[in-house]
């Protein structure tokens, strides 16, 4: 398949292997911070190919994850309002609150419905004018450019029963978190694909200007991810720190301007946002700006708000600031499993465990357990 296979050669693969594993033996941590790349990393065996001195930390890209237990008890307290209809991405469905999930409030009578695109919640609105439809809006500046255009097609087209209940985060302020976190030493970053088309890699400038770490932009395909990695240890044996773009056959250095423009027409800031395992991080979390206060949820409905700490047995926090691997939680594989999640990062498709637990990371456990 053009433009697929290309870059799934294994010989390719093994011999970018082999001159990482020739430049250094010097100990390196690298955060691949998307769930995508994490995906793509256990899928194909990378951490397998790589040296054992190159330790790839799982970062907290994964938007679904780290949505905070409070708010998913929020998003399930709206769509249990009566006349609600609730729409969400499909993995978001499963993700535990403190007492149930959204597919637990569905099979308890709440209209709960699976969506593609913030569009799809917004046809649903007009076809129902007696019913209020809330878009559960989720996900870094990769999906927050169609909520915006959906907010203002529902401007234009005057659909007053339509909002969403905003959880848009940013990509920068978590960088920096990680960044300065006492308890996490990282060497470079794979940066995340996506978030890039629309941001592009000039915002990540400060991370080799302030923090003198690398950043390579990275597609999402196996040779991709391990070019980078090159990248980043040549950067390092090099004694250079710079933002590189692997991705350059997708990513631009400004990026899309238009989606840009939508989103600074529609949001703004939100003063702090709270994160699963990072705590509020100032200027994190996205909000509606006052003009567009009518397909605001929060401000149509009475929504409680509370900060809900994460079951103690669950360490998702912990993973996802990459602290912990997925087999160091005590529950991973036994009473966490997809079928039966306790965290969210057992749920959602570009969680770090459920990597672990669907491509077969297990044997790698065993082999650590028995080490």
């Amino acid at each position: 398949m053009k433009f697929i296979d290309e870059y799934r050669q294994s010989d390719l693969a093994r011999t970018l292997a082999g001159k990482i594993a020739a430049m250094t033996s010097q100990p390196l941590k690298i955060m691949e911070v998307c769930g995508g790349h994490t995906h793509t990393i256990f899928k194909y065996g990378i951490e397998d190919l790589l040296p054992p001195n190159i330790e790839m930390i799982h970062g907290p890209g994964c938007p679904v994850c780290v949505i905070p237990m409070g708010r998913t008890d929020d998003a399930i307290a709206l769509a249990r309002q009566p006349g609600v209809i609730f729409t969400t991405y499909g993995d978001a469905m499963r993700v535990p609150g403190s007492k149930m999930s959204l597919l637990d409030a569905k099979a308890g009578g709440a209209d709960v419905r699976m969506v593609y695109s913030p569009l799809d919640a917004l046809k649903i609105a007009k076809q129902n004018p007696n019913r209020h439809v809330v878009f559960f809006a989720l996900g870094f500046e990769t999906t927050s450019p169609s909520t915006a255009m959906t907010i203002l097609q529902a401007a234009k087209d005057g659909v007053e029963n339509f909002s969403v209940f905003c959880n848009h985060i940013t990509i920068v302020p978590t960088l920096k978190a990680m960044l300065d976190s006492p308890d996490l030493k990282l060497d470079g970053f794979v940066g995340p694909g996506h978030v890039s088309t629309v941001i592009g890699t000039r915002t990540y400038e400060f991370v080799p200007r302030e923090y003198g770490k690398p950043l390579v932009v990275s597609g999402f395909e196996p040779l991709d991810i391990l070019q980078s990695v090159h990248m980043i240890v040549k950067q390092i044996v090099e004694g250079r720190a710079e933002v590189e773009n692997q991705y350059g056959r997708v990513v631009a250095r400004d990026g899309n301007r238009r989606a840009l423009e939508v989103l600074f027409e529609v949001f703004e800031a939100r003063d702090y946002f709270e994160w699963r395992g990072l705590g509020s991080i100032a200027h994190s979390g996205m909000k509606l700006k006052k003009k567009y206060s009518a397909f605001d949820a929060e401000f149509k409905f009475s929504v409680p708000g509370l900060r809900v700490a994460d079951p103690k047995a669950c360490q998702c926090g912990e993973i996802l600031k990459g602290v912990k691997k997925p087999w160091e939680c005590k529950v991973f594989g036994t009473a966490c499993t997809p079928e039966t999640p306790i965290g969210s990062c057992m749920v959602s498709s570009e969680g770090a465990c459920a990597a672990y637990y669907n491509f077969g990371r297990l044997s790698k456990i065993a082999e650590r357990a028995g080490a």
